[in-house]
């Protein structure tokens, strides 16, 4: 048991604090401020995995402000290639700059009016590419997205109110205040140990994530990272998808985590149906959906909500990962960096 908490995932869960201090301490290109939104025919935002999954509140935001803006996985965008024209501004996110995916975008699609690279690897392909770098700062990782995640999503934020002429400072102000519950949140797997426990009780533990709008990047790469991590299946959804289909899969033996600002009516509605089916339902936000039990997040902005959801998430995955047998975040058929395509 020692072994495993010691293993290099949970290292880098306790180092994320730090991390976001770092990527708060960065000043941004101040080129991306000179860009005006208006003088491009679409805005593409693109990346494999949690960096494309962080870019889900970022697309909102440019939609709610008018903009012609499409998001879409880097390997779906090498199938449709054409989307990038002469005058696209394409936003790619890779943490490594290296994927798979990224690198054969860099070099089969036209080229972009403008291309921003958001990456930690100053030296990778799409760092060198790029019109405009934005470094994600959060240092060495060797195992499943942890500290390059949060930093993600911190980068794009900031990336996107540069953009939009948003003055970020409020923001910033928000994740700084926020930084000391979240290292209490990175303290705190006690609650998170109790309900696994439970889970595994069961014959068949199964793992839903649902979130709604910014938080469904928190569903997705929770998901995502649950799998990597524990090797214990987990689906993500976006709003009302559980509904047609999965929600056949719900009752004893299945864990529901809700991701929201815990007011929307689709997932109190949800939240309701699953208890009474015998659903282990958590909400994971500022308020408890339906009467569930609920994870706290803290903070007044999405982004501080997105961070906190986060940090609950990663304890799962330890959990779940001790409780399947397996060292959390250690890689088995994979590695880091995936550059096959």
């Amino acid at each position: 048991m020692t072994a495993l908490r010691s293993s290099d995932y949970e290292k880098e869960l306790e180092q994320q604090v730090s991390a976001l201090t770092d990527q708060l301490n960065y000043a941004l290109p101040g080129t991306l401020k000179s860009l005006d939104l208006r003088q491009y025919d679409r805005i593409v935002l693109a990346g494999m995995g949690s960096s494309d999954y962080a870019l889900i509140p970022i697309e909102r935001e440019l939609i709610d402000k008018g903009l012609p803006v499409w998001r879409i996985d880097a390997g779906r965008l090498l199938d449709m290639r054409k989307m990038v024209t002469p005058g696209t501004l394409l936003w790619i996110t890779s943490q490594s700059g290296m994927s798979g995916e990224v690198v054969a975008v860099l070099k089969s699609v036209s080229r972009p009016k403008t291309l921003i690279g958001v990456t930690n690897d100053t030296s990778s392909l799409l760092a060198k590419q790029a019109d405009i770098v934005v470094e994600l700062k959060s240092g060495e990782e060797a195992t499943v997205s942890a500290k390059s995640y949060l930093n993600t999503l911190v980068a794009s934020y900031r990336t996107l109110y540069a953009l939009t002429g948003v003055d970020e400072k409020p923001l910033l102000e928000d994740v700084r205040a926020a930084l000391p519950k979240m290292a209490e949140i990175i303290k705190r797997r006690a609650p998170v140990q109790q309900l696994t426990d439970r889970l595994f009780s069961h014959d068949r533990p199964r793992v839903a994530l649902v979130g709604m709008g910014a938080d469904a990047a928190t569903a997705l790469t929770g998901a995502l990272i649950t799998k990597e991590a524990s090797k214990v299946s987990a689906e993500g959804f976006i709003g009302g998808e559980f509904r047609h289909g999965p929600m056949e899969t719900s009752g004893a033996g299945m864990l529901a985590l809700l991701f929201g600002d815990g007011f929307d009516v689709t997932l109190q509605t949800l939240a309701t149906d699953l208890l009474s089916n015998g659903t282990e339902v958590v909400s994971v936000g500022p308020e408890a959906y339906a009467g569930s039990q609920r994870w706290e997040t803290t903070g007044s902005t999405p982004l501080t909500r997105l961070l906190c959801a986060m940090l609950w998430v990663q304890h799962l995955t330890v959990t779940l990962a001790q409780s399947n047998g397996v060292v959390p975040g250690e890689f088995l058929y994979g590695k880091k960096i995936t550059v096959k395509i």
